[in-house]
């Protein structure tokens, strides 16, 4: 017969549903500098503070990418874990995020399939007051680690 987990080789097995993992961090200025390095994102909003206080934002703000990267980092290291990639990911932004504002992610599992390292989870990223600022859902996929 057929062995069903495909979750065997994974570092951290097979999530049940419902499980949850949350990061926080402080966002910095050297956040939007590594961002603009990494993709040319110079938007003004993002440098130049006068004008940014001038817009509905009121503020500087990090780049989208910036808000949502501590989402790759709850996948990758902590649920589903190491060797966790995203597939797709459908995100919905509420909220912008500024300069020294403290952000949690959080991934919850609320769909996990045996047969194959795969998982559906429900994303957010909130503010330091619990504003959501980001929510949405993702499929993941989890290679298999162990024995490499």
């Amino acid at each position: 017969m057929k062995d069903t987990n495909g979750w065997i080789g994974t570092i951290n097995g097979m999530p049940e549903l419902g499980q949850i993992a949350e990061r926080s961090r402080t966002t910095r200025m050297d956040d939007i500098h590594s961002f603009t390095d990494m993709t040319g994102d110079r938007n003004p909003v993002h440098y130049d503070e006068e004008l940014a206080k001038k817009t509905a934002f009121g503020k500087l703000i990090v780049q989208g990418g910036v808000t949502t990267g501590i989402l790759n980092a709850c996948v990758a290291e902590d649920l589903p874990g190491p060797g966790t990639v995203f597939l797709n990911t459908n995100l919905n932004f509420k909220k912008a995020v500024g300069v020294g504002e403290t952000i949690t992610g959080r991934v919850e599992i609320i769909k996990v399939r045996e047969d194959k390292p795969l998982c559906t989870l429900k994303v957010s990223v909130t503010d330091s007051e619990g504003a959501v600022c980001v929510e949405g859902e993702a499929t993941t996929y989890t290679m298999p680690l162990e024995g490499l």
